[in-house]
């Protein structure tokens, strides 16, 4: 594995405010690797940071209680470490085969001193779909947060080679479900609750190997923007949080092609891709009363890439 020495390691309290965010984490420039998807956080090489070691929570969350889906890994994964530190509890629904991943997630929440429920299953799956909500209310015992996170991205060299099956998976999975789990979830909350989606900077600028997960994400903020109007009379607020190029095992498992790994986010004007936990505090601000004048909205955490 990659290893980072002490001067890049992510510098904690007041000193935050004063880093350099170009450097505030090192360039990620990996040696060739490939897993199947959906692959595995802890086996990538560096290592994505979710926070583990680097995120302190202040009570912005305290006595919430949360469902995020692909909590495991990645940016779901720092948003439970977060959520937790901020004083949710947080049930996390992820594949089955993602349970290592899934183990060091629940073991954070559990350390932070809140409930962890884990929920293992696909969202291809329509029972489960369907019940996912409903088993984490179970185990909650009710729900304020339902954060959408859960994706597909798997690259095709063009139109001729996607085919209608992964296209269907991919809309499914990231688009299809926050309608189902969405819908769900508001027959539990109240005011004073949030939905958090997470769309891409590929709604905007979409990489033409990534067609079918570029359009899912441009959907994704039309879907958010529609649903905010829909329930904001409920006292209910609903955002999206838009992330530009993040190192996770997403990249690794045939979301880029391996000859873009040694350079990837590096075309960012910050110069760098992002870490799991630099999206963690987009999503505690959308889903705490700090912004409770915000919605229907799309927060772009892409390192200063331009968006509408």
């Amino acid at each position: 594995m990659t290893e980072t020495n002490q001067k890049d390691s992510p510098v904690q309290g007041s000193q935050l405010a004063h880093d350099d965010p170009s450097t505030r984490h090192p360039k990620v420039s990996p040696p060739e690797q490939r897993q199947d998807a959906p692959g595995l956080d802890i086996m990538t090489d560096p290592v994505p940071d979710i926070g583990l070691e680097s995120y302190v929570g202040k009570g912005r969350l305290e006595g919430r209680r949360a469902l995020i889906t692909g909590g495991d890994s990645g940016i779901g994964a720092a948003v439970a470490v977060a959520f937790a530190r901020e004083g949710a509890d947080v049930a996390i629904a992820y594949l089955p085969e993602e349970q290592p991943d899934a183990d060091r997630v629940l073991k954070a929440i559990e350390e932070a001193g809140r409930t962890a429920v884990a929920l293992p299953g696909s969202l291809l799956d329509e029972d489960y779909r369907n019940g996912l909500v409903d088993e984490a209310v179970q185990g909650l015992g009710g729900l304020d947060i339902l954060v959408n996170n859960a994706g597909q991205q798997l690259i095709s060299d063009s139109l001729e080679t996607l085919t209608d099956q992964q296209v269907l998976e991919t809309f499914q999975i990231n688009i299809l479900s926050m309608f189902t789990l969405s819908r769900a979830a508001l027959k539990h909350m109240g005011p004073g609750s949030a939905i958090v989606n997470t769309t891409s900077v590929q709604a905007y600028n979409p990489n033409p190997m990534i067609l079918d997960y570029a359009a899912t994400k441009a959907a994704i903020n039309n879907f958010t923007k529609g649903l905010a109007q829909q329930v904001a009379e409920k006292g209910i607020r609903v955002n999206a949080v838009a992330p530009g190029p993040i190192w996770t095992v997403l990249q690794v498992s045939y979301g880029q092609p391996m000859d873009r790994l040694v350079e990837f986010g590096q075309d960012t004007p910050t110069g760098r891709a992002g870490q799991p936990v630099e999206m963690a505090p987009a999503y505690v601000f959308l889903a705490s009363g700090e912004s409770s004048y915000v919605t229907g909205d799309t927060l772009n955490a892409n390192g200063g890439t331009p968006t509408p």
